[in-house]
C-alpha cells in the first residue's frame, strides 16, 4: 500500500492510496482537538495516545495519535466518491484562498443574517476550514467586533474582512500553522503562528497595535479574543 497524494477540504485530510500501482481507495481523516498525524519509522517509540497505525513500505508508517478520541478517521472505498462515505464533506462552503471565497460572495453569505460574525465565520457552510483562532485573527486585522451581528456590516467591512481572512490565513501558512497545544504537522514539527498572533491566546497582555489589554469571552460556544479599543 502506498500513500500517492495529500488533498485538504476545509479540516478534512484525504490521502490517495495506491496498492501496486492500481488505486486503493482514499483515506480520510479529521483530527478535531487533539489529533495528530505522524509519519514515522516502524521501531520508532510508540506516542502514549496512538490510536491507529498504518503499515507501508520501507519499515514506514503513519500513526494517527488522539488523547481526546474526538478525532476520526474512514477507508473510501475504489471507485467511491469522498463525499459519499464522509458526509461533513457535502456541506462545505468554498476555501478561503480559493477564488470562489470572494468579496461578493462573503457579501451575499452575511447579508442580512441576524447571528455574530464570529457566529459565521466558524460556519463550515459559509468558508471551509477558518476555525477558531483565525476566525479571531482576522476580524482583529479587519477592526470588527466578534459580537457585531452580520446584518449590521457595512460593505466596506465586508470588503476589510475578506482582505484580512486570506492576510491571515497566508501569514499562518508561512509560519507552518499554529500550535498551542497539540498540532504538529506530519515530521512532528510545531507551527510558529501563535508566537506572532494578534489576539488569539493572548488575553491580558498588551494589544500588539495599541497597548490595551486584550479581552477573552465565550461567544459561539467558543473561546473569543479581541480588543475593544481597535474593533468596533
Amino acid at each position: 500500500m502506498h500513500l500517492k497524494a495529500w488533498q485538504r477540504r476545509g479540516k478534512y485530510l484525504l490521502g490517495q492510496l495506491t496498492s501496486q500501482a492500481q488505486p486503493a481507495g482514499w483515506l480520510g481523516v479529521h483530527l478535531r482537538m487533539t489529533g495528530q498525524l505522524l509519519w514515522l519509522r516502524r521501531d520508532d517509540a510508540l506516542q502514549k495516545h496512538t490510536r491507529v497505525r498504518l503499515f507501508f513500505a520501507d519499515q514506514q508508517e503513519l500513526r494517527f495519535v488522539d488523547q481526546r478520541t474526538f478525532g476520526q478517521m474512514w477507508w473510501v472505498a475504489p471507485g467511491t466518491a469522498p463525499e459519499t462515505v464522509i458526509s461533513g464533506l457535502q456541506r462545505l462552503g468554498p476555501e478561503p484562498l480559493s477564488v470562489d471565497f470572494s468579496v461578493p460572495y462573503l457579501e451575499q453569505q452575511l447579508s442580512g443574517r441576524r447571528r455574530s460574525i464570529k457566529s459565521a465565520l466558524l460556519d463550515q457552510s459559509i468558508v471551509a476550514g477558518l476555525g477558531n483562532i483565525y476566525a479571531d485573527e482576522s476580524l482583529f486585522v479587519s477592526g470588527i467586533l466578534p459580537t457585531t451581528l452580520c446584518l449590521k456590516l457595512t460593505a466596506q467591512q465586508v470588503e476589510r474582512l475578506h482582505a484580512a481572512i486570506v492576510q491571515v490565513l497566508s501569514a499562518s501558512l508561512e509560519q507552518g500553522g499554529t500550535t498551542f497545544s497539540d498540532f504538529r504537522d506530519v515530521l512532528g514539527i510545531n507551527g510558529n503562528y501563535g508566537g506572532v498572533a494578534w489576539v488569539y491566546g493572548r488575553a491580558g497582555q498588551p494589544c500588539r497595535s495599541c497597548g490595551t489589554l486584550l479581552d477573552r469571552m465565550k461567544l459561539a460556544g467558543r473561546s473569543t479574543h479581541f480588543c475593544r479599543q481597535c474593533q468596533v
